[in-house]
């Protein structure tokens, strides 16, 4: 886990751009806050609507980020009114709590901005919860939230915009399908029952805390597909919180809600989310952990007992999300893997297909699209099968077999990308045998995602030549691909 957090790569510095903005961002909209007379529960819910919203807002485009940055008070200011208004009658306050969880897990569908507006309207329903907050105090949150937004947005648009200079990313749809058989509708349905068990058992433990189970189980559900990552989010949520509240009783219990150091450390824990999001859940939970427990200090009510307290509605959280992904209309692990690795070499054919053309001598052809979409692919796959080579997967033979999956998938990446830096080469000219090599390519990949029976044939030793070099190595990837994808179905790569 140390490794992964200090050696993994950043290609043009993005996770710390992307983790320094987040605190000038989050510091101007607290800042502003204060500027205009609000209290510390108003810099506070300010500060996390500022969070949220350079945190969850993913679209493509710079423009399409702008338009679903100003649509979230849209959403949050009903639910923080609704939070409020209904903090005197718990009954109805919980089954609408239950709603928004519903609604904004089925809101994935709609891609990155559906999936940013749900997270927003939840989350705001949490901070209420959070603050306790009341219909007396709805003017300073609604202007909180606006302000912070507005300084988030003016941060992130105009000081300092750096995906203008970068190409749109590419963004791949969820794979499809209708009414049941879509898994944002089953994940929609898993969640509700999750939160419903956690909200339940969660007030059984404390009738003060108790959002916390219900955002544990929400927060396990935030970019799984599958019951087998689900589990494995919920198991690192749970160590996350372990390590963070230990850091906990070294750092926030001892400075008891000091301004200038807890104000020093929570942009350190800010800087932790976003730096690490991208690499470690682990991580990412540990910095969150000690962002509400120094937020507690400054609020006054941080104590030993409340850290115990938020671990053990952690847990009751991470259970009722395991236990819904395990029998509430389970997406098996081999279903959602299946998709995206056929997804995956599908694109590994297209971005073949380009190259050759543009080798043709093609002036439309482009396959640098096509490479950003595999790379997207590739980390969809990851995702996938990281329950399978998890070090408590008690499947060893399945370990393995992910394991190989996943390397020669990135051979295919590899020797893709050599062959689009070929093909870029004006100098490179077309070779005849390039259309037969290309044929090849997309009879194997047509095998492998088609179940046909035929053998995936090896390739003859590789050519010289450096296009044909790696369409070589393509194909020799392809047909190692076919052993572990095609194992009998007592022992395939992932198990139902």
């Amino acid at each position: 886990m140390l490794k992964r957090m200090f050696v993994a790569p950043d290609p043009g510095r993005a996770r710390l751009r992307f983790a320094a903005r987040a605190v000038l961002g989050i510091g101007l909209a607290v800042v502003v806050c204060f500027l205009a007379g609000q209290s510390v529960i108003g810099a506070v819910t300010g500060g996390l609507a500022a969070l949220l919203a350079l945190f969850t807002v993913t679209d493509p485009t710079v423009r399409g980020q702008a338009v679903t940055t100003a649509l979230l008070p849209a959403v949050g200011v009903p639910v923080l009114a609704a939070a409020a208004e209904l903090h005197a009658v718990p009954v109805a306050r919980d089954l609408v709590f239950l709603a928004v969880v519903g609604a904004g897990v089925y809101a994935r569908r709609w891609g990155p901005r559906g999936h940013s507006l749900g997270v927003f309207s939840f989350m705001t329903f949490f901070v209420a919860q959070f603050l306790h907050a009341t219909p007396a105090q709805l003017p300073e949150l609604y202007a909180a939230v606006l302000l912070s937004v507005l300084s988030a947005a003016l941060v992130r648009f105009g000081l300092w915009c750096y995906e203008r200079r970068l190409p749109p990313a590419v963004v791949p749809a969820p794979p499809a399908g209708r009414g049941l058989a879509r898994v944002t509708t089953r994940q929609a349905v898993q969640a509700t029952a999750g939160a419903g068990f956690a909200l339940v058992v969660g007030q059984l433990v404390s009738g003060q805390r108790w959002y916390w189970a219900v955002g544990a189980t929400w927060w396990i559900f935030v970019n799984t597909a599958s019951r087998g990552e689900t589990l494995v989010r919920g198991f690192r949520r749970v160590l996350g919180t372990v390590i963070g509240i230990c850091l906990g009783f070294l750092l926030a219990v001892p400075l008891g809600g000091a301004p200038v150091p807890t104000a020093v450390l929570i942009a350190v824990a800010v800087f932790g989310i976003f730096y690490t999001a991208a690499v470690s859940y682990t991580w990412m939970m540990l910095c969150v952990t000690l962002l509400a427990e120094l937020l507690y200090g400054l609020l006054g009510v941080l104590s030993p007992g409340l850290l115990a307290l938020r671990l053990a509605e952690t847990g009751v959280g991470a259970l009722g999300a395991g236990l819904a992904v395990l029998f509430v209309l389970p997406v098996t692990t081999h279903a959602i893997t299946d998709a995206w690795i056929q997804r995956a070499l599908r694109c590994v054919h297209a971005c073949t297909a380009e190259a050759a053309a543009r080798l043709a001598g093609s002036g439309t052809a482009d396959p640098a699209p096509r490479v950003a979409e595999l790379e997207q692919l590739l980390g969809r796959v990851r995702l996938a099968v990281a329950p399978l080579v998890h070090p408590l997967n008690p499947m060893p033979a399945r370990k393995r077999r992910a394991r190989r999956v996943l390397a020669l998938l990135d051979d295919c990446a590899r020797e893709v990308r050599g062959l689009v830096a070929v093909a870029a080469d004006p100098e490179a000219s077309h070779d005849a045998r390039l259309a037969a090599a290309c044929w090849r390519v997309e009879s194997a990949v047509e095998s492998l995602t088609a179940g046909r029976p035929e053998p995936v044939h090896s390739p003859a030793e590789p050519p010289a030549e450096p296009a044909l070099a790696h369409l070589h190595g393509l194909e020799r990837a392809l047909t190692d691909l076919a052993e572990p994808l095609r194992a009998p179905t007592g022992s395939r790569l992932v198990g139902a």
